[in-house]
C-alpha cells in the first residue's frame, strides 16, 4: 500500500487511523515523563512532526518531489517551507545519498567509458536523422525496419518533411497496385504498412499543429450585461 503509516490486521495491511496515532503519541509521552513549564504533560499531534520529518528526510537524502507526495502538497514551496534546512544542504545531502546508493552497485556501472564507448554513443545519436525526421529508438537499439521508417512509430517527422510525406503517401497505392498486379504478395503487405504508417504520421501533424480559435473573452458586469 502506498501509505507511510501501516499495520497489519490478520492478513490485511491497513493504515494507522488519525485516532490510532494519536494514541501512540500520548503513550510515549507518558512513558517519557515529560511535563511542560505549567507541569503539565505535553500534548501533541502528528501534524507537529512534519519539518522534523520532510527536513530528517530531505537531509537523508530523499528527493524534495518525492516527499512532496509523501505529505500530500500541491506545491513543492510549500515542502520546501517545511524544512529547516538550505537549498545547497539538501543538495549536498542527495549527492551523499546517490553516492552511498551507487556504492551499493557493482562499479562497472560508473566507470569512465572508452574512446570507443563514446563514439558508438555519439554515433548512434547521427544515425537517429533520417531523411523525413528523427528516430526515437532507445540507445544500443538496432533499427529492425530497414530504412522503411515511415512503418515505425518511434518515427518523428520533420515539419518541413511534411510535403514528402505526402509524396510518399501519394506514391504508394500506385506501387501496391503494381505489386499486386505482379503477384508479389509479401510486397504487397509491407506497402499497405508503410500506407498506414505514412497517413497516421501525416495525421498525427494535423491533429498537433491545427490552431483551435478560442474566441475573445468578455467580462460581464455584475447585472449581466457586457462591458464596451
Amino acid at each position: 500500500m502506498p501509505l507511510l503509516f501501516q499495520r497489519d490486521i490478520g492478513t490485511e495491511h491497513r493504515a494507522f487511523t488519525p485516532t490510532a496515532l494519536r494514541k501512540l503519541l500520548i503513550n510515549t509521552l507518558a512513558t517519557t515523563g515529560l511535563t511542560d513549564a505549567g507541569g503539565e504533560p505535553p500534548i501533541f499531534s502528528p501534524h507537529d512532526f512534519r519539518r522534523i520529518f520532510v527536513t530528517d528526510a530531505i537531509m537523508n537524502g530523499l528527493p524534495p518531489h518525492i516527499a512532496q507526495v509523501i505529505r500530500g502538497h500541491k506545491s513543492h514551496d510549500t515542502t520546501m517551507g517545511n524544512k529547516a534546512i538550505y537549498p545547497t544542504e539538501t543538495i549536498e545531502a542527495h549527492r551523499a545519498f546517490i553516492a552511498r546508493r551507487r556504492a551499493t552497485r557493482p562499479s562497472d556501472e560508473y566507470r569512465t567509458p572508452t574512446e570507443a564507448e563514446w563514439d558508438a554513443f555519439l554515433a548512434h545519436f547521427e544515425k537517429r536523422e533520417v531523411s523525413i525526421g528523427t528516430c526515437a529508438r532507445a540507445f544500443s537499439s538496432p533499427c529492425v525496419h530497414e530504412h522503411a521508417c515511415v512503418r515505425y512509430s518511434l518515427l518523428r517527422p520533420d515539419p518541413a518533411q511534411r510535403a514528402r510525406l505526402v509524396e510518399i503517401r501519394d506514391n504508394l497505392p500506385a506501387r501496391i497496385e503494381d505489386a499486386i498486379r505482379e503477384g508479389w504478395l509479401g510486397e504487397v503487405e509491407g506497402l499497405q504498412v508503410s500506407l498506414a504508417g505514412t497517413e497516421e504520421k501525416l495525421d498525427r501533424r494535423s491533429r498537433t499543429s491545427t490552431p483551435v480559435d478560442l474566441g475573445i473573452p468578455h467580462l460581464a458586469t455584475p447585472q449581466g450585461g457586457e462591458l464596451p
